[in-house]
């Protein structure tokens, strides 16, 4: 019995070694797995992107930002319109006809004589009467002067009737002197849509700024889950041959190699996964950088490094000037006091400069039952030559000046819808505003609650997965002791690979929570959090502009028309030659 009990020490005391030996080549391999990782990509160095270049990125090749800016510019040309109807209006027009045959070429010239009642006498078209004739002496010289055409007739070809060439030359010019308060209410309504699409483009940038962070740490976040589910795999595999080779020399039972094989097998799914979702989340920021999508990109940002988070994101804020840094050394201060106000806010403002286009637009829909007042003039140069080229130095002039008045006696009820849908609108406008400044503080208040949660889950993951850690390690020496069963060991890397897998999470979480938080001021309403009523609010939020540019082209046109009108009836005035 001495001698068997001798062979089983010595089968176990060589199982504990190859397993010694074996474990610390899975620490030698687990220690030399990278810190970061980037997914494969074509050859080529990859392009190392920080969290401050990617916003800045973003904001110059955005195409929300550049849609953005087109609507200010939009609402700048509208307020130019608008400011335009209250300001003198100067046009000129030049015109040019050539007449190839009119009515009045008869009056050009004298009449012929008369040659079908017999002869002719020679004609005396001024006759000289002696004094001292006889009275048939007069009758004959009279009766003579009857047969002489007249001189040369009227030329009305230089006054332009059967003008062979006319060329006309004239300034028209119109004022406002009143109109009911149509032109302050358009002006007004289009300062407050200028406004409001300056706070849209502040909003839209803040908004691309934290889609920006979390589409980055997403990226970062697959980053680091795919280094832990690559290392389990290298651990399970030589946890595998581990047992294998103790399998070998007699040390381990067969249903612990097959348990082995199992947990080996199953996570090679899990790291497949992995790596499809850091493809994806790659895709995504590349997609939001405008960068090609075969690009290799390299992460430098870290993610467990809150406070530099929070100096990247604070510069990028809106309020950055105001802003403090604080000090990378220290992950958990908090940001400087960041604007929750909730009549600062981005919503709140656009829905204010609403109600203000709203209460414009209801001016100029009043406007049109009060009488309107214009003064007018217009000036003319009128060329009459022979010739195709006129002469600069032979002309007539038309020049009239006069005023009109403008009043809606009977509309068929036109005014009274109008002033009805203005109406309405105001007050759907109102309640949008009281609605956005509830959905904001509701908002703030629960930015604020993320923020404490993610900083409190950062806080307990860090201590938990390095608590993880050193259960792992203790566990290891266990197994390698024969203290130690193959479960224990396996349930110790579970758990190190949850606890990592959580702090990696609530890393994330955690710098997308202060992004928010920083940009809390010109970011749009949280719908995702919000529910459905947000929904409905932002996109009612898009309504104002379409509602005040349809008002404004329409007054717009009215007013020209009113002006084309009163210079055709002033061209028929009085004439200076």
């Amino acid at each position: 019995m001495i001698p068997a009990f001798t062979r089983t020490t010595a089968r176990r005391a060589l199982g504990r070694s190859a397993a010694a030996l074996l474990l610390g080549v899975s620490s030698a391999l687990g220690a030399q797995q990278p810190t970061t990782s980037a997914p494969p990509a074509a050859a080529g160095p990859a392009r190392e992107l920080s969290l401050d270049e990617a916003i800045r990125l973003a904001a110059r090749e955005s195409e929300e930002l550049q849609v953005a800016r087109a609507g200010i510019a939009r609402a700048a040309g509208q307020l130019r319109q608008a400011r335009s109807l209250s300001l003198p209006q100067l046009n000129s027009s030049l015109s040019y006809a050539r007449t190839l045959r009119s009515q009045f070429s008869a009056l050009a010239g004298g009449s012929g004589r008369d040659t079908t009642k017999g002869p002719v006498l020679d004609p005396v078209c001024a006759p000289n009467i002696p004094a001292g004739a006889t009275q048939a002496q007069r009758d004959a010289a009279l009766a003579q002067a009857q047969s002489c055409a007249a001189a040369a007739g009227i030329d009305f070809s230089r006054v332009g009737f059967g003008a062979k060439n006319q060329y006309t030359f004239g300034l028209a010019f119109s004022q406002n002197v009143f109109s009911g308060g149509r032109n302050s209410g358009q002006q007004a309504a289009a300062s407050a849509g200028r406004r409001a699409a300056e706070v849209g483009f502040t909003a839209q940038r803040a908004q691309l700024a934290l889609d920006v962070t979390q589409a980055y740490f997403d990226a970062v976040l697959a980053d680091r889950l795919v280094e832990i589910a690559d290392t389990t795999l290298a651990q399970t595999d030589e946890l595998l041959r581990q047992t294998t080779l103790a399998r070998r020399v007699g040390n381990t039972s067969e249903f612990d190699l097959l348990r082995a094989t199992v947990s080996r097998d199953n996570q090679r799914p899990v790291v497949i996964q992995r790596r499809g979702d850091r493809d994806i989340a790659y895709l995504r920021l590349k997609q939001l950088l405008n960068l090609p999508l075969d690009e290799p990109v390299e992460l430098t940002t870290p993610i467990d490094q809150p406070a530099t988070i929070s100096r990247v994101i604070a510069a990028n804020a809106t309020n950055a000037s105001n802003a403090s840094f604080v000090s990378a050394a220290d992950t958990l201060t908090p940001l400087p006091a960041p604007d929750t106000a909730t009549a600062d806010r981005a919503p709140v403002r656009q829905s204010e400069e609403n109600v203000r286009a709203q209460e414009g637009l209801l001016r100029v829909a009043r406007a049109d039952r009060l009488p309107s007042l214009a003064i007018t003039s217009n000036y003319q140069r009128l060329f009459f030559p022979n010739n195709f080229a006129p002469n600069l130095s032979q002309y007539s002039e038309n020049w009239t000046i006069g005023g009109s008045v403008g009043l809606s006696l009977f509309s068929g009820g036109r005014v009274t819808g109008q002033i009805e849908v203005a109406r309405a609108n105001l007050d759907e406008a109102r309640a949008q505003l009281q609605l956005s400044r509830e959905l904001a503080a509701l908002d703030t208040r629960v930015a604020l609650n993320q923020l404490a949660q993610a900083e409190a889950a950062f806080a307990a993951s860090r201590g938990t997965a390095g608590q993880a850690r050193r259960a792992y390690s203790i566990d290891q020496i266990r197994y390698r002791e024969g203290i130690s069963t193959q479960t224990d060991l396996t349930q110790s890397r579970l758990l190190l690979e949850q606890a990592e897998a959580n702090r990696a999470l609530t890393a994330r979480d955690l710098a997308v929570a202060r992004a928010r938080l920083a940009l809390i001021r010109d970011l749009p309403i949280n719908t995702a959090a919000l529910g459905a009523a947000a929904q409905r609010a932002g996109a009612q939020a898009q309504q104002p502009q379409q509602q005040q540019q349809q008002p404004s082209t329409q007054q717009q046109q009215r007013a020209q028309s009113a002006a084309a009108g009163t210079t055709g009836a002033g061209q028929f005035g009085s004439t200076t030659p």
